[in-house]
């Protein structure tokens, strides 16, 4: 590494920690180019909205918690030690050496006739099932506080908030830079009709000056019907939170149903525990979203490892499959094409039915 190199990695692993704390351990200080930068961290909950979260079954101690113990660093360095090898570490194929192969789709013309999905990299994506369209944890324009940090590859944002078109419903799985952000919902503000979310991820959309009757907040085993829709809100194994305060907002997963019974499951973000057994209690789920991508033995327990995939898979039971949290960010020391070849085995392992997307073309499933 040069000195000029050496200088640069220096400085950014001193603003991580100095930072604190958002996602494995850190923030970002830095001004956004509209002066938005302090209001994009969203707020904690508050009011009779944080007395809600205060009877709610799994938040203790002043935070929320995962059904069974859970370690965010789980590698025997500290904080610092990772982030400082994560930033000054030589690793090979981080990033692919071509863009990535994408499709740019005219989204108002999709057909109505037909139950589709479209993969925007990462875990964004547009459900469409009974012409309804759901969109899930939509990030087009800033996967970070920050723009130089967490840039997409090449051919990877080729969507921005413009080409969506009106949506039924925005899900979002929780609060993390790279699942909520800030600058593409408010964009989306008027396309949006409703809102789904985990308890107090509301507090922020409700700070963004969204209606507060479009926003229904679901805990753990609770579910509403909106419009005909109706979702279950279920378990992950995760954390969350958008600035050094971890755990005040909910992260989950999600059954949506149909009107006419098909259901889709949205993993969100999740290490693997005991809720993928969720297939006992939904032995007939059309499709299931896995995250898979961003995994680390340093992180092990809050990103299903490759290994763990084809278990998850076997317990859900769902009758195809879509992997999502990759191929569009470097967030972790795999290779970048890594969790491409992670599915293809977990199908295999589980014997299980994949559809591999590619990023903007339409899906039937």
């Amino acid at each position: 590494m040069n000195r000029r190199d050496f200088i640069k990695k220096s400085l950014i692993a001193g603003t991580v920690v100095a930072a604190g704390a958002a996602t494995g351990g850190y923030m970002f200080i830095d001004k956004t180019a509209d002066g938005k930068f302090m209001e994009s961290f969203g707020k904690l909950p508050s009011g009779n909205r944080l007395e809600l979260i205060k009877q709610s079954p799994n938040y203790k101690d002043g935070q929320f918690q995962n059904e069974v113990p859970t370690t965010v660093m789980t590698g025997n360095k500290s904080g610092f030690q990772t982030m400082w090898e994560f930033l000054t570490e030589k690793r090979k194929d981080l990033a692919p050496a071509q863009p990535v192969p994408s499709v740019k789709t005219d989204l108002n013309s999709l057909p109505k006739d037909k139950d589709l999905i479209v993969w925007f990299g990462h875990s964004s994506y547009l459900l469409q099932v009974n012409g309804i369209k759901i969109l899930v944890d939509p990030v087009l324009i800033q996967g970070s506080p920050v723009k130089f940090i967490n840039k997409p590859y090449p051919g990877t944002d080729i969507y921005k908030p413009q080409d969506i078109p009106e949506i039924d419903f925005l899900v979002i799985s929780h609060d993390h830079w790279d699942h909520l952000d800030y600058f593409t919902v408010k964009e989306l503000k008027s396309k949006i009709k409703n809102i789904v979310v985990p308890l107090g991820v509301g507090e922020h959309f409700e700070y963004w000056k969204f209606p507060l009757d479009k926003i229904t907040e679901l805990d753990w085993y609770k579910d509403a019907e909106v419009n005909g829709t109706k979702f279950y809100c279920l378990p992950a194994r995760h954390f969350s939170g958008r600035s050094i305060f971890r755990n005040k907002t909910l992260w989950a997963s999600f059954v949506v149903e149909f009107a006419d019974g098909k259901k889709v499951y949205i993993g969100g973000d999740s290490g693997y525990g005991p809720h993928f057994n969720t297939g006992e209690h939904f032995p007939d789920i059309d499709l299931a979203i896995l995250e898979n991508g961003q995994y680390n033995q340093d992180w092990n327990q809050i990103h299903t490892m490759p290994k763990e995939l084809g278990i998850a898979m076997q317990e859900l039971n769902a009758k195809q499959y879509i992997t999502v949290h990759h191929s569009k960010y470097t967030l972790s020391k795999h290779s970048w094409d890594d969790p491409l070849k992670a599915e293809l085995q977990a199908a295999k392992d589980s014997n299980k039915d994949l559809l591999v997307l590619t990023i903007g073309n339409p899906q039937e499933i």
